[in-house]
């Protein structure tokens, strides 16, 4: 999400001097994150949380998810069947069970058998969680809209789905709320490659010229985002950077207030902070 909003997932904020500050941010954290998906799925099958995402991150940039969501496969069987492939990896698995053992200070057992994983489920459920807005985020994004005080757009990694499938819409609403958006199943790039950035920058700077608006900088880029390899991506870009924690999405947006000054969370939620 940027201030100055994928799974769609980032943010970023310019601050601008007398002028509006620019707001850019990921769609995905505009909605429940599907790693909340992975966890409650991964903990439901008794398997130890975080294999999932330890597969998908030691496959980039060429496993099955990555070339998803760059647009390079389609979203079908062989999709299905070569994620499958990179979640059967025994290599991958025998690694993250050493990391496990590292981090408890354990001396690595035997490595037990590879879990079973129901990888069409999972995608699925994966897509329909982060449909639903997030309860913090996306009313905090409202507000911003509605201030009038922020140019809005978002950097995400995307999939793309099949011709007619019912995700192709925005029912929610949350891509209506961006003046742009871009997306890493349509342009070829996924974070945190350092081109998806620049685009980023070069369409925030076309907007703020189309707006009237004094050209941002990347250091005047605020970038939210979950995950620790897209935030190093952005933070090399030039952006200051805002790391979300999944199940502390409020904690963000309490951020957003400081930085913007603008009163986000709802009294209850504030309660609770």
């Amino acid at each position: 999400m940027f201030v100055g909003k994928g799974r769609i997932k980032a943010g970023e904020i310019h601050s601008l001097g007398l002028e509006p500050p620019q707001y850019l941010g990921n769609r995905g954290l505009q909605v429940v994150s599907p790693f909340q998906a992975i966890l409650d799925y991964e903990i439901a099958q008794n398997i130890p949380p975080g294999w999932v995402n330890f597969s998908i991150s030691r496959t980039s940039p060429n496993g099955s998810w990555h070339k998803l969501e760059r647009g390079h496969i389609p979203m079908d069987a062989s999709f299905f069947a070569g994620f499958q492939d990179d979640l059967q990896n025994p290599e991958l698995w025998k690694q993250f069970h050493e990391q496990l053992a590292a981090k408890k200070g354990q001396t690595p057992g035997p490595v037990p058998p590879l879990p079973k994983v129901d990888v069409e489920w999972l995608f699925w459920e994966m897509m329909r969680i982060s449909r639903t807005p997030d309860p913090y985020m996306f009313p905090a994004l409202q507000k911003l809209k509605a201030s009038g005080k922020y140019l809005m757009g978002a950097l995400s990694n995307t999939v793309k789905f099949p011709d007619g499938h019912a995700y192709n819409s925005d029912v929610s609403g949350v891509r209506s709320q961006f003046d742009f958006f871009i997306s890493s199943a349509h342009t070829g790039l996924r974070k945190p490659d350092p081109k998806i950035y620049q685009v980023a920058i070069q369409e925030m700077k076309a907007l703020a010229k189309q707006r009237g608006l004094p050209e941002p900088q990347p250091s005047d880029i605020v970038f939210f985002d979950d995950i620790g390899e897209n935030l190093k991506g952005a933070k090399r870009a030039g952006m200051r950077t805002v790391k979300v924690t999944l199940g502390r999405i409020e904690d963000a947006v309490k951020e957003l207030e400081k930085i913007t000054g603008l009163s986000l969370l709802e009294g209850e939620d504030k309660a609770r902070l």
